[in-house]
């Protein structure tokens, strides 16, 4: 087992509770982001669902009311000759058949793909290249649009999509270390509620296991939800 860095091992003395509150837990936070870029926030929610029923499934957005504080690359899929508005909406890439060919390709250069209903059709071939990196478009996760404006809109102004891995953990980033302690609270508490709000159907007896902070390279801290609600 590698030896634990210097920075790693004062970091992780900071955390001298089992758990801590929502404000006290960002608060840490902030005293673990000790490298010199800036990490990002990170949630981790231990949900009691099996992904393998269809009623237990987690899968929603959440638009981040202080932003996410990074700039993503999205590219649009449609049909539309008006391309340089889309691109002037916040596209970094618009393409209709040429894209389909560089996504076939393995030219996957962008964080997110949006398209429309009627060019859903055109991408089932392209399932087992999207699929596993998180970007086949859908409508719950809101990529895909009638009105592509407003959802480029939605997405650079930090909506995100919330959902949980087939072991039941949804893992999310809720800001940037460089925000103010409020920023990040504001914007975990919203994480939090989404997830509440979109309990499956089929969940019986305890919703929420665990639900744990930390920054990109910073420790994990244990956050005492029993009050939130």
């Amino acid at each position: 087992m590698p030896a634990l860095s210097k920075r790693t091992k004062q970091a992780r003395n900071l955390i001298i509770k089992p758990s801590y509150s929502l404000e006290e837990g960002v608060k840490l936070l902030k005293q673990t982001a000790t490298t010199k870029f800036v990490e990002s926030a990170e949630a981790h929610f231990n949900l009691n669902i099996d992904t393998k029923y269809s009623d237990q499934q987690l899968r929603t957005t959440i638009t981040l009311p202080r932003g996410t504080g990074k700039e993503i690359s999205i590219a649009v899929l449609t049909s539309s000759s008006n391309t340089e508005e889309i691109i002037n909406a916040g596209a970094s890439i618009v393409g209709s058949d040429d894209l389909i060919d560089e996504i076939s390709k393995g030219n996957l250069n962008f964080d997110l793909l949006l398209t429309t209903p009627d060019m859903m059709p055109r991408l089932t071939k392209l399932g087992r290249v999207l699929g596993p990196r998180g970007l086949m478009p859908s409508t719950k996760a809101g990529t895909v649009a009638t009105d592509l404006n407003a959802a480029l809109a939605e997405f650079k102004a930090g909506k995100e999509e919330c959902r949980a891995d087939k072991t039941g953990v949804v893992h999310i980033l809720f800001g940037k270390m460089d925000f103010a302690e409020d920023a990040l609270e504001e914007n975990l508490r919203s994480v939090y509620d989404s997830i509440q709000v979109n309990k499956p159907s089929g969940v019986k007896g305890k919703y929420l296991k665990t639900f744990k902070i930390c920054t990109t390279m910073g420790p994990s801290i244990n956050i005492d939800f029993s009050d939130l609600d």
